[in-house]
């Protein structure tokens, strides 16, 4: 693994080291668990655009299919 040097300010690098000390993490895996969060967050904003762009018909049709599966008789 090769390493890297950032700039940050002294306030930003305070609070990570609290937040890393808090989770008893190294300031490296805080911020890889920053990033996984973010890219989370980019990825549930993305389903919403693609759920809030989806046609009406095509939710109808989607709520139609999902309640004849909940509503079958799997026994």
């Amino acid at each position: 693994m090769s390493l890297a040097t950032i700039t940050l300010s002294a306030a930003t690098r305070d609070r990570l080291k609290v937040h890393a000390a808090r989770r008893g993490e190294s300031l490296g895996a805080q911020i890889e668990r920053l990033l996984d969060l973010a890219d989370r967050e980019a990825r549930f904003e993305a389903l919403r655009a693609a759920i809030a762009a989806t046609p009406p018909v095509a939710l109808a049709e989607y709520d139609r299919e999902a309640s004849e599966w909940l509503d079958a008789d799997l026994s």
